[in-house]
């Protein structure tokens, strides 16, 4: 038993450890190139486990986008001011719309292994300062840039993106199967860290957790 508590600890210690080094460990270590002509206002949406990126849109990103669109996704609404984009695991993220709803087995493919879907919503006005918001402006190519790395995450079919038959939340979003696989080091929020970089923002090293992501953010941007 004192064996396995040792163990334990340590297993602890070196998780802590890594979290730190990997919120503190700026990634890249330089910062990029100054940003070319234009600025757009991209947004982080936050809660206790997962991120999102919100992306403003115009006419340009409604046409990028079309899909949702066809798949019955209110995005060309005039209402509509930012389409927010979200990866993470299968299980997980289309059987716990709720905490209420947390099963077992999605949650032991969260901590394991698991396939890989986007999620994307429409929102209206995400009202700035806000606890769980966070923009940061980036320019016109870095933004051409995200638009890149977050189409690339979508799976292609022969019509294009994937979309998920009958799962969604509400009226107001959809899922569409993904590239990569899902577990816990490789989750939700290193994605969204890695979209951010392709924007030429800096993050942490590793950055698993909101709070971790977040911190590092305001660190080094």
């Amino acid at each position: 038993m004192r064996k396995l508590l040792r163990f334990l600890a340590i297993l602890v210690a070196a998780l802590v450890l890594a979290v730190s080094l990997g919120t503190l460990v700026p990634r890249p270590l330089w910062p990029a190139a100054a940003a070319g002509e234009g600025v757009r206002h991209i947004l982080v949406l936050k809660n206790p486990i997962h991120t999102d990126i919100a992306i403003p849109v115009d006419d340009e990103v409604r046409r990028r986008f079309r899909f949702l669109a066809d798949a019955g996704l209110p995005s060309d609404a005039p209402e509509v001011r930012y389409l927010v984009f979200g990866w993470g695991g299968r299980a997980f993220y289309l059987e716990t719309p709720t905490w209420s709803q947390l099963k077992a087995l999605p949650a032991f493919k969260a901590l394991t292994l698991d396939a890989s879907v986007m999620h994307v919503a429409v929102a209206g006005n995400i009202p700035e300062p806000h606890p769980d918001v966070a923009g940061f402006d980036v320019g016109e190519d870095r933004f051409a840039a995200l638009l890149n790395f977050i189409e690339a995450s979508f799976q292609e079919g022969p019509n294009g993106p994937i979309v998920i038959d009958n799962a969604a939340y509400s009226n107001f979003d959809r899922f569409y199967e993904a590239n990569g696989r899902f577990n816990a080091l490789i989750g939700c929020n290193t994605w969204t860290a890695a979209a951010l970089r392709t924007a030429g923002l800096r993050t942490g090293w590793w950055n698993p957790l909101p709070v971790s992501l977040g911190l590092s953010m305001q660190l080094y941007n």
